[in-house]
């Protein structure tokens, strides 16, 4: 028997909302980092800009979106903690391939930075793991699981 599309609606809004949330916290503590590191500006310049805060801007805007879909995507998981937490920590490192290797060094102008491996990258591999660890424990608090 199908699902009625406004039940199928409603299914989908408190793991959309916990994973909003989840991206939201795991932004800010990455946002925090780059920001130490001085690392936001270079955020901004995917829109043109070299604004630390707007780099904050757009790196929360991401952050939302990545949080969103992990939400969506993890429901469908086993109804686990540590099953939420790995798949936030795979989540974190396949943003970290996709996003910071091969998507932002394209998106810059510079095809020879693509999945190119040295300090800057793993400070920011470290920071995509804590993002995914934070929206995973947030997805957790306000998904009402496990």
């Amino acid at each position: 028997m199908a699902i009625p599309a406004y039940q199928h609606a409603n299914s989908q809004a408190r793991p959309l909302s916990a994973g909003l949330i989840g991206g939201l916290g795991g932004g800010l503590v990455f946002g925090m980092m780059m920001g130490m590191m001085g690392m936001l500006p270079m955020v901004a310049a995917l829109v043109g800009s070299s604004s630390a805060v707007l780099g904050f801007v757009v790196h929360m805007g991401i952050s939302t979106f990545i949080g969103a879909t992990f939400g969506l995507a993890v429901q469908r998981l086993p109804a686990r903690r540590g099953v939420y937490l790995a798949a936030g920590v795979l989540n974190g490192l396949v943003w970290w391939v996709l996003g910071a290797l091969v998507l932002m060094p394209l998106a810059l102008g510079m095809p020879e930075m693509v999945l190119t491996l040295g300090p800057t990258q793993g400070m920011s591999l470290v920071g995509h793991l804590i993002f995914g660890l934070v929206a995973a424990l947030l997805f957790i608090r306000f998904n009402g699981q496990p």
